[in-house]
C-alpha cells in the first residue's frame, strides 16, 4: 500500500503557532481517528473539545428566545465535537499510516492510466501498479481529472475571513455562530483560551477585512459578533479563501474512487465537510473489508458501486441541506428573515428535533 503525498505534513512542535486552519471535528471522525491510533496525537498538541453550540440571527439577542443552543448532555455525550488543527491532522494521520507499513512517496501524480485489471500509476521516476486508486487528493482533485471524473461546481458569493482573536470574556467551551446578512461569522474555541474567528462575507468586505490594520479588523470582528465575547482583538495573521460548492456527477471510475474533498465540497457554515470525508473514508473502508472476506477485487465495480451509491447520496443530501441554510439565512427578505428566527426559537423548544439535529452534527444517527 502506498500513499502520494508531495508535501507531507511536518508535525508541529511546541513552539510552533496555533495554524489558521482547524476543524471541527465531530464524533464519528474522532471515533475513526482513536481507531487508526491518531487521535493521541492531535490531542497532544492542544485540540479543544466543546460542549455547546450557539447559533442566533443577527435580529436578535444572543441568549434571547430565538437563539438555538445544542448542549451535548441533552444527548448524553461528553462534547459535541473538537476543533483541531489542520495540520495536527494530517501529520498524525500520516504518521499513523507509516507506522502500518504504508510506503509514503513526497511525489505528485503525474499520469494515470487505467485498465480492467490494473491501474498504473505515473509518479516522478517509476510507476505503480494497483488493484485500486482512492483519490483523496483534494478539490482540485488531479486524480479525478485524469480518471475523466467531472463535477457540478457553484461559486458562492462570499469568502470565508479567518484569523485567531484572543476574548474579552472566556469562551467556556462554546462554539458560535451568528448569522449576518452577508454571511456567517463563527468563533470556535481553541485550548489555548483564544477563539479562531470563520467569517463568510461577500468578497468586497473581505479584501478590506484583510487590508485594514489590526486594531480596525479587531474593532470590525467585535462588532460583527454583537460583543458576544466582549472586546475581541486579533492575535495572528489572516487569510481568505473564496466559497464553492461542487459534487462529483460519479463517485467511480474504472479502478478508482473519490473520497473526501475529492469527491464533494460544501459551504462551511456548520463545519460538516470534513466530517463528511471521514465518513466516506468509514464506508470506503466498510466495503473493501466486505470485499476482501469475501475474496473478492477491491478494485471491482460492484464493490466501488456500493461505496459510492451510498455516500453520494448522502454527501448529496447533506449538500443540499447546507446550501439551503445559506440561502435561508442570506436571504433579504423581511419575511424569510422573520421565518428563520422563528424556526430556530421552535427548534429550541422542539427537544426531539433538536436531539436528532445534534446527533446528526455528532455523526451518530
Amino acid at each position: 500500500m502506498a500513499v502520494l503525498e508531495p508535501h507531507p505534513a511536518r508535525p508541529p512542535l511546541t513552539s510552533d503557532p496555533v495554524d489558521l486552519r482547524v476543524s471541527a471535528l465531530s464524533r464519528a471522525a474522532e471515533a475513526l481517528l482513536r481507531q487508526v491510533g491518531a487521535w493521541s496525537q492531535i490531542v497532544a498538541r492542544g485540540a479543544c473539545p466543546y460542549e455547546q453550540m450557539m447559533v442566533w440571527d443577527a435580529a436578535t439577542l444572543a441568549g434571547g428566545p430565538d437563539t438555538l443552543l445544542f448542549d451535548a448532555a441533552e444527548v448524553g455525550e461528553p462534547n459535541l465535537g473538537t476543533i483541531a488543527e489542520n495540520v495536527s491532522i494530517a501529520a498524525s494521520t500520516l504518521r499513523c499510516a507509516q507506522q502500518a507499513g504504508v510506503t509514503v512517496y513526497s511525489s505528485a501524480l503525474q499520469g494515470l492510466v487505467l485498465r480492467p485489471d490494473v491501474a498504473e500509476v505515473m509518479i516522478e521516476g517509476r510507476t505503480l501498479r494497483t488493484r485500486l486508486v482512492v483519490a483523496a487528493d483534494g478539490a482540485e482533485s488531479p486524480t479525478r481529472r485524469f480518471a475523466g471524473l467531472s463535477e457540478s461546481i457553484e461559486d458562492y458569493p462570499q469568502q470565508a475571513v479567518i484569523a485567531h482573536l484572543t476574548t474579552q470574556l472566556p469562551h467556556a467551551g462554546v462554539a458560535r455562530q451568528r448569522f449576518l446578512a452577508t454571511g456567517p461569522l463563527a468563533l470556535l474555541p481553541l485550548a489555548d483560551g483564544r477563539v479562531s474567528l470563520v467569517w463568510s462575507t461577500t468578497p468586497d468586505e473581505a479584501v478590506r477585512l484583510l487590508a485594514c490594520d489590526d486594531a480596525a479588523f479587531s474593532a470590525r470582528v467585535t462588532e460583527a459578533s454583537a460583543g458576544v465575547l466582549g472586546a475581541l482583538t486579533v492575535s495572528s495573521p489572516r487569510a481568505a479563501w473564496p466559497l464553492r460548492r461542487f459534487n462529483a456527477r460519479c463517485y467511480q471510475a474504472t479502478r478508482v474512487v473519490l473520497v473526501g474533498d475529492a469527491a464533494h465540497l460544501v459551504h462551511p457554515l456548520a463545519g460538516q465537510g470534513v466530517n463528511q470525508g471521514f465518513l466516506d473514508a468509514r464506508r470506503l473502508v466498510a466495503e473493501l473489508g466486505r470485499a476482501l472476506h469475501a475474496k473478492e477485487d477491491i478494485g471491482d465495480a460492484r464493490c466501488l458501486g456500493r461505496y459510492a451509491r451510498a455516500r453520494a447520496t448522502e454527501n448529496a443530501v447533506m449538500g443540499a441541506a447546507l446550501d439551503g441554510l445559506y440561502r435561508l439565512f442570506t436571504a433579504s427578505d423581511t419575511w424569510i428573515g422573520s421565518a428563520r428566527r422563528t424556526a430556530l426559537g421552535l427548534i429550541q423548544q422542539v427537544a426531539p428535533i433538536k436531539g436528532l439535529l445534534i446527533k446528526r452534527a455528532l455523526g451518530l444517527s
